[in-house]
């Protein structure tokens, strides 16, 4: 099971730095294509609606297939798509190529998770997919700066044929390491049902699609920012991205040895803080120096929240894994396209100062459900306890 672990787990960086590489090349993209940054960041927010809607439409439509197929095809799908990209003539046919390759990262990295999820036992299900789920926190840690460096010095289609390559290398590692048969039982309409009138499941659903807008409000904008903001070169965009991403490696790894411990709502709760805590003191930092430092506590805990929401819902409910790991992929990239899409906006209106302001906004949202939705966890755990007594008496 380790071999397999480690193909998932690659399959996520890959995944992550495809899905990062337009924000990582953003300069260059935008200035190739002759199209303004607003414009630039909505290419990122068509991306992400078509993952956030695909990955429930399509958790469903795949739930018959044999898991090592299925992961490993989509990871072709992911690779002759960023193909296709990297030889796009201009924005009109870029646009509609990579709205479809993303698709696959719709099924990946929710199916990624429910796979290793059933082949865990309970004690151990939550560090199981937050390994897996650090594939994004790696990409965030040598991706993106990658990205960044060889958007700035090659061009953004030499980034893009990068992604390519590396989805098939990993559509390989997949075929060949992940057990032949594995398939998660399918959900029925009712079980789809059950999760989506449930207050508690949906609420923490919503937190990670507040937190995954709150990043992407500052995240999807910070090349240009950098570069319009502080002067920077690109090795110095470069060195920020890795900043930022080793910290989110540090932040997912330290989870990953705490959550089976101290459980996966107080750990989230605590990361979302730490998130507010750095916006909020955002406008403290006027060199690249000092918002490094500022940047730290959302560097650790960014990436890491993604994680402890997956073993959350996992944990919440086991039986309903498979959808609920598919709605959280979409409430990630349904964020990433809200935050992306309003950052926009503000660059428009503001500029980038205000940046920080409108990710506080929805990182602060979805403190306050998770705190709620916490509760309301302990609360159902007390009565499911106190019936069963009385049942027993």
């Amino acid at each position: 099971m380790a071999a397999a672990r480690w193909a998932l787990l690659a399959g996520n960086f890959v995944i992550g730095c495809g899905v990062m590489v337009v924000g990582g090349t953003l300069n260059d993209l935008t200035h190739s294509l002759n199209i303004s940054v607003a414009q630039g960041g909505t290419l990122i927010a068509i991306a992400s609606v078509m993952m956030g809607f695909g990955a429930p439409l399509l958790a469903a439509a795949v739930a018959h297939i044999d898991r090592r197929k299925l992961l490993a095809l989509t990871m072709l799908w992911y690779a002759l798509g960023h193909a296709a990209c990297a030889l796009a003539p201009d924005y009109g046919w870029l646009w509609p190529i990579r709205a479809l390759t993303v698709l696959s990262a719709a099924v990946f990295t929710p199916q990624a998770a429910a796979t290793m999820g059933f082949m865990s036992t309970p004690a151990h299900r939550g560090r199981a997919i937050t390994f897996v789920f650090m594939g994004w926190s790696i990409a965030s840690v040598a991706g993106m700066p990658m990205a960044a460096w060889v958007g700035e010095r090659l061009g953004w289609r030499v980034a893009m044929g990068l992604v390519a390559l590396g989805g098939l290398l990993v559509a390989w590692l997949v075929w060949r390491h992940v057990p032949k048969g594995i398939r998660p039982p399918a959900l029925s309409w009712r079980s789809w049902r059950k999760v989506l009138s449930s207050p508690l499941l949906m609420a923490v659903v919503a937190v990670t699609a507040c937190q995954s807008a709150g990043q992407f409000s500052v995240l999807a904008y910070m090349a240009p920012y950098y570069k319009h903001g502080f002067g920077a070169s690109p090795e110095q965009i470069s060195a920020m991205f890795a900043w930022f991403g080793a910290l989110a490696l540090a932040g997912n790894l330290w989870l990953n040895r705490v959550i089976d411990r101290t459980g996966a709502a107080r750990a989230v709760t605590t990361t979302l803080a730490m998130m507010a805590i750095s916006l909020l003191i955002w406008p403290v930092a006027t060199t690249l120096p000092a918002l490094a430092v500022v940047m730290l506590p959302w560097a650790l805990s960014g990436f890491a929240t993604n994680s402890g929401q997956q073993a959350r819902l996992g944990g919440l409910s086991p039986r309903l894994a498979p959808a609920l790991m598919a709605l959280n992929t979409s409430a990630i990239y349904l964020g990433q396209a809200a935050g992306a899409t309003g950052g926009g906006w503000v660059i428009t209106q503001q500029g980038y100062a205000a940046l920080h302001w409108l990710g506080l906004a929805w990182v602060s949202v979805g403190l306050v459900l998770s705190i709620w939705a916490h509760r309301a966890q302990r609360s159902e755990e007390a009565r499911h306890a106190q019936a069963g007594l009385t049942a027993e008496a």
